[in-house]
């Protein structure tokens, strides 16, 4: 499968964006990560997303293992192959193990998550589902995260929820290793 955009390069991108995403490509192990080479094509979209994204993950209210647990779930629940990948090695990183995150991907119950990250989990999966949570679920939600929390979970979902769609439509593979 060929990617519908290619991404950028140095000339394309501009020297900041272009280093970002060769830095980025460093912490993952990867070459420059498409999804930053190619969304970067925006220019000052790439920035405000960027911003914004980063404020949900990594300097969200969500601990760093629950939101990348959020995102394994909400990949797996699309079927979004690059961000299964991106994210395999980044929940690794915040602290989810190696089977978690196997179980995770195959969507199967993963018993050593905590009460919280199972409801978390749930939550995701309704969100992408349903695009909404039914007052039975939005209670066990409530009933373990703060207001902030709540609202940053719907957000996140959303967030990777959309990604999912834009980086399927422009056909992006998963990064190579460096």
């Amino acid at each position: 499968m060929t990617a519908r955009i290619a991404p950028g390069n140095l000339r394309e991108l501009g020297p900041v964006r272009w280093g970002f995403a060769r830095a980025a490509g460093r912490v993952t192990g990867t070459e420059p990560p498409a999804i930053f080479t190619t969304l970067g094509r925006t220019k000052g979209l790439f920035t405000g997303w960027l911003h914004f994204a980063g404020r949900l993950m990594p300097f969200g209210s969500l601990e760093r293992r629950e939101s990348e647990l959020v995102i394994l779930t909400v990949a797996t629940a699309r079927g979004c192959e690059y961000e299964r990948e991106h994210h395999r090695l980044l929940g690794q990183r915040a602290g989810l193990t190696s089977a978690e995150i196997e179980g995770i991907l195959a969507d199967e119950v993963v018993a050593s998550l905590s009460p919280r990250e199972r409801v978390l989990r749930e939550s995701a999966q309704a969100l992408v589902a349903t695009k909404d949570l039914d007052d039975e679920q939005w209670q066990r939600l409530r009933s373990v995260a703060s207001e902030r929390e709540s609202i940053e979970l719907l957000l996140l979902v959303g967030h990777y929820d959309m990604l999912a769609t834009t980086l399927m439509t422009l056909r992006l593979e998963p990064d190579k290793k460096a």
